[in-house]
């Protein structure tokens, strides 16, 4: 679902950007940091890239599907109105 390699570049992102003299907290912050956004990140109703891609795939062969049925019920309508 989640990139974990993302989660980790930007947990470590977050921890760079702590100065020196705080940097005995960073291994702790990171995992806090790590933990907090898998969290938020996996509450989010999303999909992933290929579940979008299938489902497009769907709806573009639905829409051919309807396409079709509404031209042959054109067709049927056209036929019983000229009988």
């Amino acid at each position: 679902m989640l990139n974990a390699k993302k989660i980790e570049e930007i947990a470590k992102q977050v921890t760079e950007s702590i100065p020196p003299g705080l940097k005995s907290m960073a291994n702790e912050l990171e995992d806090k940091a790590k933990t907090v956004l898998q969290s938020k990140l996996s509450q989010l109703d999303v999909v992933t890239r290929e579940e979008f891609d299938v489902q497009t795939q769907v709806l573009i062969k639905t829409r051919v599907k309807i396409a079709e049925l509404e031209a042959k019920l054109a067709a049927l309508e056209e036929k019983i109105a000229a009988s």
